[in-house]
């Protein structure tokens, strides 16, 4: 259990890092030029990649050994604890409570947030050792 926790804290501190700088230079230098949503369109595959490279990076790190389900509750400790960051930077930040910031989610961009966030949770899975 401590091995998936750490493995969890693990992949969601380099997914959040990454997410975090690339928020940052969308916001400032993207989104002025090309609006939020192609922004955000713009982002997804390099956080798809990411998230590939950090699940794979945190399971060779930790030489993470646990079977499929093990691996499967790395991926929901990451995304309970993405989850968490997010809300708290997005409520923080932009002094919203959780219904306005849902609200205020381009669909588009939305939903390609909401399949990033399942992939997240499912990629330690996936980049299980055969």
């Amino acid at each position: 259990m401590k091995q998936i926790l750490k493995a969890g804290a693990l992949y969601f501190a380099a997914v959040f890092i990454a997410g975090f700088v690339l928020g940052t230079i969308r916001t400032l230098l993207i989104v002025p030029r090309f609006g939020v949503r192609t922004a955000e369109l713009m982002e997804a595959p390099i956080m798809f990649v990411v998230t590939i490279l950090a699940a794979w990076w945190g399971a060779q790190r930790l030489r993470l050994q646990t079977a499929l389900l093990g691996r499967l509750s790395v991926g929901l400790v990451g995304l309970v604890l993405l989850l968490i960051a997010e809300f708290a930077v997005a409520l923080w930040a932009r002094k919203l409570t959780v219904s306005e910031y849902l609200a205020s989610r381009d669909p588009v961009a939305g939903a390609v947030c909401l399949a990033l966030l399942v992939i997240f949770a499912i990629m330690p899975l996936l980049v299980a050792r055969r």
